[in-house]
Order: C-alpha cells, then structure tokens, then sequence
C-alpha cells in the first residue's frame, strides 16, 4: 500500500512541475518501480515514433552525436584562440565541453545497442545451437532493460536534484545544470527502444530461420 502511495506522489510531483517536489518524490522506494514502468513506457512510444518516422530512426542519435561533437571542437578550437592570440578566455569553455562530451556519450551509447557493436561476444555466439543464441540475445535485451532503468532512476534523480539547488554551469551566469543532465535519462528511453527494435528483429530472424547472429560493424547503418 505504500509503494503505490509513492508511486502516486510520484505523479503528483511530476504533474506540479516542482523540482523539489519532485527531488523529494523520487527519494522513495516507488521510484523504482515508477521508474520501470515508464522506462517500459517511453520505449515502446519511441519505437512507434522510429516505425513512424524511418528518418528518425536512422538519424536521430547520430545527429545529436555529430553536432555535440562539432560543438565541442569549436569551442575548443575558438578557446585556444581566444586564449594565445587574444589573451582572453571565456570562463564556460572549459565547462561546456564536457557536459556536451557526456550528451555524445550516451547518446552514442543508445545508438551502438541498435548496431550491436557493444561486447556481444559474436565469435562465441555463432559457434552456439541456434537455441543458445537467441536465449543470449535475450538475456542481452533483459540486461540492457535492467540497466536502462538503473540509469534512467539515478540520473533523473540528480537531475531533479540539480533543478531544486538552481545548480548553473561554472563559468555562466544563467545555464542550468539540469539542462544538460536530463539528457541521461532521455538517451537511455531511446536505448529502451533500441532494445525492444532489436528483439522484435531477432524474434523475426528466429520464427523465419535467418541468421541470429551477424557481424557488428562500429559505425554502420542500421
């Protein structure tokens, strides 16, 4: 009874838009179980939005992974400019870097789950009965689901945590923290739908006799 109690001021918090009430809601225990769920949730609508959208679904994290990482050269290129030819230096360039470093991260993390080009151990797995190998991919999409929310719980907490404390970016006077970090949560619902994308593939690779296991190349298409 009082974990749906929790849950329940879970909503509440969230529905008030109150970063402290919503800090203070996802301390509890319920969390975890809101967390789950909406995990679950947000997954499933992100994958109708990739079958929706096939251009999405080709691009969307590797368009945010690219323009993070050119924004990051630049803001280096231009501090160390800045610096030895003009003797000044923004106090945020050495700030802003890494948060856009960390969005690149993730987001490329989510995208290397629909590629398969994380330890998947694919020399192992194709001398396996076929049997095997699908109980193996499907331990991978349990796994990266438990993770996902793992993630999702904690970062989101902090962020909600940096939003109530009114925490900005070193070096700024009016970016927020929170603007940043709420991209962790985010980029792990799309690593959700990568997860459910990927294990609706091999459940049809299965029922069709194709091969379970391929090849992972870092950097190709999907």
């Amino acid at each position: 009874m009082a974990l749906w109690s929790e849950i329940s001021d879970i909503f509440r918090a969230f529905a008030s838009q109150d970063s402290w009430e919503i800090r203070n809601a996802l301390k509890s225990e319920g969390a975890w179980v809101f967390g789950t769920i909406a995990t679950a949730l947000a997954g499933l609508v992100m994958l109708w939005i990739y079958k929706l959208l096939p251009l999405l679904d080709r691009h969307l994290e590797r368009t945010i992974m690219v323009y993070s990482y050119l924004a990051i050269a630049f803001i280096i290129f231009w501090g160390v400019i800045d610096r030895f030819i003009f003797s000044n230096q923004q106090p945020w360039s050495t700030t802003i870097p890494p948060l856009l470093f960390m969005i690149m991260a993730w987001f490329g993390a989510a995208f290397n789950v629909r590629l398969r080009t994380h330890l998947s151990f694919a020399e192992f797995r194709t001398v396996m009965p076929r049997r095997g190998q699908m109980a193996c991919l499907i331990l991978d999409a349990v796994l990266w689901f438990i993770f996902a929310v793992i993630v999702l719980v904690t970062t989101s907490r902090m962020t909600a945590l940096s939003a109530s404390n009114f925490q900005i970016v070193l070096g700024t006077d009016n970016v927020m923290q929170w603007w940043f970090l709420i991209t962790a949560p985010l980029s792990f619902v799309l690593m959700v739908a990568r997860v459910f994308e990927n294990l609706i593939e091999d459940f049809a690779n299965w029922r069709s006799g194709a091969p379970l296991i391929k090849q992972a190349v870092i950097g190709g298409d999907i």
